[in-house]
Parts: C-alpha cells; sequence; structure tokens
C-alpha cells in the first residue's frame, strides 16, 4: 500500500466509524424514547449539555493540557535546530507556524494540539531532542504537523461530544426509570416492555461501546498522522526509525496522564503496544509494531 491509498483509507475508515457512531447514538435514542414514553425531549438536553461541554474543551483544552504537562514556551534562540525543522516542515505542509514547548523530561515523546493550524502547538520531550538523529525528528515533528493539518482536534471534539451524549443519555435513561416512572405510556403492553429491557441493556453498555469507538477513532487518526508525515517527509524510514526507538525507550513520561495520554505519538505510559486484540481494542494508540511495519511497506 502506498502513501496516498494509505491516507485515503484511514481517512474513509473513520468517517465510517462516525458514521456508525451516529447510527449507535440514534438507536440508543429511539430504545430510551419508546421505553420511557419521554420521546426526545431529553435527548435534546443531553446533546446541549455535552455540546456545551465539548466546546470549552475545545477552545480551552491546550491550555489544560500544557499545564498539566508542565510544558514551556521556547523562542527560537532557545533550540535553533528544533525550530528550523519545524520552519521548514510547515512551508512544505503549507500551515503557519505553531508555537513550540519543551517537556523538560528524559523519556522520549511528542504531541501536537490546538483547535486549528492557526492556533497549535508542538510540543516534545527534552528526551527526544537528545536520544533522535535529524531525520527521525524530523519524523517526528512531520507526524505531530499532521495531527494539525488533518483537524484531528476537531475530528475528536466531535467524537467526544457524541461519547458525552451517550453517557448522559444512559444516566438520563437509568434516572428516568426511579423518578419518573409514571409518566410512561402505560397503554403500549408488551412492546415497551421488550423497548425497557433493550433499554436496560443499552444503558448499562453504551458507555463502553462509545468508549471503545472513540479509542478505534484515536487509532485511525494516528495511523493517518503516520502515513501524512511520511508524505511530508517523503521518508517513511525517519519516521519508523524514530518509533522503534521510542519503543524500546521503557522510560514512562512523569508528566503524562489518562486524560492527555491519547496525544502522544506513542504510549506515555510504556504499557505493551502489543497483545491480545481485545486488549488492543482499549489503548490509544495501534501497536507501534504495527505502525512500523505500514510505514516501512510505504
Amino acid at each position: 500500500m502506498n502513501i496516498y491509498s494509505q491516507i485515503k483509507a484511514n481517512k474513509t475508515k473513520t468517517w465510517l466509524i462516525i458514521v456508525l457512531f451516529i447510527l449507535f447514538v440514534t438507536t440508543a435514542v429511539f430504545v430510551y424514547g419508546k421505553a420511557t414514553g419521554y420521546g426526545l425531549s431529553y435527548a435534546g438536553i443531553a446533546l446541549i449539555i455535552s455540546g456545551l461541554m465539548a466546546f470549552g474543551s475545545y477552545y480551552y483544552s491546550d491550555k489544560m493540557i500544557l499545564g498539566m504537562s508542565g510544558a514551556k514556551q521556547i523562542v527560537k534562540k532557545d533550540h535553533p535546530e528544533l525550530f528550523r525543522t519545524v520552519e521548514n516542515l510547515c512551508i512544505g505542509a503549507g500551515i503557519p507556524m505553531p508555537r513550540i514547548y519543551i517537556i523538560n523530561d528524559t523519556a522520549t515523546n511528542a504531541f501536537a494540539t490546538g483547535r486549528d493550524p492557526k492556533h497549535s502547538i508542538v510540543c516534545v520531550t527534552t528526551g527526544i531532542l537528545e536520544k533522535l538523529n535529524k531525520a527521525e525528528l524530523e519524523g517526528v515533528i512531520a507526524h505531530e504537523l499532521s495531527h494539525i493539518q488533518n483537524y484531528d482536534i476537531r475530528v475528536m471534539a466531535i467524537v467526544v461530544i457524541l461519547v458525552g451524549l451517550v453517557a448522559l443519555l444512559a444516566d438520563f435513561f437509568m434516572r428516568s426509570l426511579w423518578f419518573g416512572g409514571d409518566r410512561r405510556d402505560r397503554g403500549s403492553g408488551n412492546a415497551q416492555s421488550i423497548f425497557l429491557l433493550i433499554g436496560i441493556v443499552l444503558a448499562v453498555l453504551s458507555p463502553i461501546i462509545a468508549t471503545l469507538i472513540q479509542l478505534a477513532v484515536s487509532r485511525k487518526r494516528e495511523f493517518m498522522a503516520d502515513a501524512s508525515g511520511a508524505l511530508l517527509t517523503r521518508y517513511p524510514e525517519g519516521l519508523a526509525s524514530a518509533l522503534e526507538k521510542i519503543a524500546k525507550d521503557k522510560e514512562p513520561l512523569e508528566a503524562a496522564n489518562n486524560a492527555t495520554a491519547h496525544l502522544y505519538i506513542s504510549n506515555p505510559f510504556k504499557a505493551k503496544n502489543a497483545g491480545h486484540w481485545f486488549t488492543n481494542l482499549f489503548n490509544t494508540h495501534p501497536p507501534i509494531e504495527e505502525r512500523i511495519k505500514i510505514l516501512r511497506s510505504m
């Protein structure tokens, strides 16, 4: 598979997952409405609440992420080579120069954030600057710039709204069973009982399913950023070699936490990247060996 087909395949898979996610949410709303007799009224409230939460996250997440990671902004004189690398790749990608931050940590990792190319940030650890050569660093920076160029923050914001909506709908439904049972339509008989049973099962399983879908989208965007980064540098081996070094470095990133782990180029906790297929469903990143294999096949 060449670079162009890899990018196209990942775009298609991402949006297919999102469409299926929307259908899943629609089905849940229909079942909950039928089971309780409330219709779509509380679904609208849940959508508004989750949308407001995602809106705040979309506009202010970069400040929160930088604060949690302990990253410090630098200027060109602080690290000229890093600045030149980012500048050159930005020219090639046709995007504005992002702000550059560094985390003082010997672990090898990096991430990008920001709601669009005009409000973007690239952050690297001191460890990645010390341990990677020029071609490998270019591969990593190109990967992160691809997240910005592909509007991955915006895509994930859409997914976050859907995940929040699913969680709120499930919560509202379970509460309605306890506090609003008298408002349900009692005339529908067995049909409502069936919907009620399906609704309870959905309320229990839907938050888990929504989280799995969110993680699946995150993994597809990582594959896409790998391919887009390789296209930008025209040298897939640079990123493949960088990922090999990152995988061999067993030092966890102290500043990372569960809220920010999905942003990094590799799992900052250094858990095993490969394993049983069921375990991989709950990973924020695809297996690093698979990413390397795909890069070297381009």
